[in-house]
């Protein structure tokens, strides 16, 4: 019944935007806040706003609604597999390494060596 209400309540935010690519944004930055808050979870201390942009930029339109909707009903074990299982994709893969590995991080860790 909660993800009826959620699910309602995200058509109804996207019937007030002005077209469909302002509901878009709308559920994209939704799901930038679950997105971030599950990979926060997972990876304490670590900064994933890249991670979190890379999740959502890979996520088919139905994933990012399913992962909106956990913002209004709460995150579950299903929305976090969700989410790894896109940050596995070789597209998000490939997006994470270009936007976490700079010369500065890889000089970094090569000192470490």
């Amino acid at each position: 019944m909660r993800a009826l209400i959620a699910a309602v309540g995200l058509l109804a935010l996207a019937a007030c935007a002005d077209g469909a690519g302002q509901a878009d944004q709308i559920a994209r930055q939704t799901a930038k806040g679950v997105v971030n808050n599950v990979l926060s979870a997972q990876y304490p201390g670590v900064d994933v706003s890249p991670v979190t942009d890379c999740v959502i930029d890979n996520a088919t339109g139905a994933e990012v609604l399913q992962i909106a909707q956990a913002a209004v009903v709460g995150s579950t074990t299903q929305t976090t597999q969700l989410v790894l299982g896109i940050a596995q994709r070789p597209e998000s893969v490939r997006c994470i390494a270009e936007k976490t590995l700079t010369a500065g991080n890889i000089l970094g860790a090569l000192g470490t060596l």
